[in-house]
């Protein structure tokens, strides 16, 4: 078991790792990886532009909301559904960068009837929940089994009503959550990656091919995820294995951002990254880890 300071510090690292992954993708979200070869070599640097045409360091909808669901949950002490859809709304209504086709149709929905509980759908097997769920992973660190369940799928369903999202989700917010207590890549496999695979094959990702070009879909998403991050061994050249796949690069960049961060801690994260992701974000996640641990009595 690791001291309250370690766990902190990969809690953090958990933070900023996903928001410099949504930024290190966002330049090739969309991208092949032939293109992106073509054009960059090999991408590795914090540079914008891409078809949202950002500035170094800036982020998209992954983080965006996070810190969204994590000012809900901090607001209430606690996950709640209504909370996190009224922070949702908030936030498209906002304008921000991005905005998934699901999230953006679940929270129309959430206008008009009040409901934060989006209708079940497996057509909804987006990685929209799945992408922001680490504040869920830090507000319930240390809380019960079912418990953290639970919360995962409060904030899922207002978007995300789906049982493949649900199972995503879920399996992140152990993995974040083991990673910070200190267990190891190989803890990770066994005990969460290998059986989210046997109880939904779809999840196979050591029998497929190396994910190239991953979509939207929370499989092709956990497959490229899965494959960067168990087959690299450092937070940088897991972030560029996944970011250089191409696709909706930004998120498996996000994702593979808090599991290599909440694993390596931060001394791993390299500092040019670090001091190129934008200022306000960067404090913001890391406040926000902090605030969010302290609920979950850490």
């Amino acid at each position: 078991m690791r001291n309250q300071a370690a766990i902190t510090d990969r809690a953090i690292a958990s933070y900023l790792g996903l928001a410099i992954g949504d930024a290190l993708g966002s330049t090739v979200e969309f991208m092949m990886p032939r293109e992106i070869a073509e054009k960059y070599g090999v991408h590795d640097t914090l540079r914008g532009g891409g078809w949202l045409h950002l500035k170094p360091g800036h982020v998209t909808d992954d983080t965006t909301m996070s810190l969204a669901l994590g000012t809900s949950i901090l607001s209430q002490g606690k996950v709640d559904a209504l909370a996190a859809a009224q922070a949702f709304d908030a936030w498209m209504r906002a304008k921000p960068v991005d905005i998934g086709n699901t999230v953006r149709r679940n929270l129309l929905q959430f206008r008009k009837t009040g409901n934060p509980e989006a209708p079940c759908s497996e057509h909804d097997a987006g990685n929209g929940a799945a992408m922001r769920v680490l504040p869920v992973a830090l507000a319930t660190f240390g809380q019960p089994e079912e418990t953290v369940r639970a919360a995962s799928r409060a904030q899922a369903h207002v978007t995300h009503h789906c049982t493949l999202s649900d199972a995503a989700c879920e399996c992140l917010v152990f993995m974040v959550q083991d990673a910070l207590h200190g267990a190891d890549k190989n803890h990770l496999l066994h005990q969460h990656a290998h059986p989210l695979a046997a109880q939904y094959p779809q999840f196979k990702f050591r029998a497929v091919r190396q994910s190239s070009n991953p979509s939207g879909y929370v499989v092709d998403t956990l497959q490229a995820v899965f494959q960067g991050f168990f087959d690299t061994d450092n937070f940088r050249d897991c972030l560029i294995d996944v970011v250089n796949r191409g696709g909706d690069a930004d998120t498996t960049g996000a994702i593979a951002g808090m599991l290599a961060g909440a694993l390596y801690g931060l001394d791993e994260i390299p500092e040019v990254w670090l001091k190129k992701l934008d200022a306000d974000i960067s404090r913001s996640c890391s406040v926000q880890a902090r605030l969010l641990m302290q609920i979950a009595g850490n």
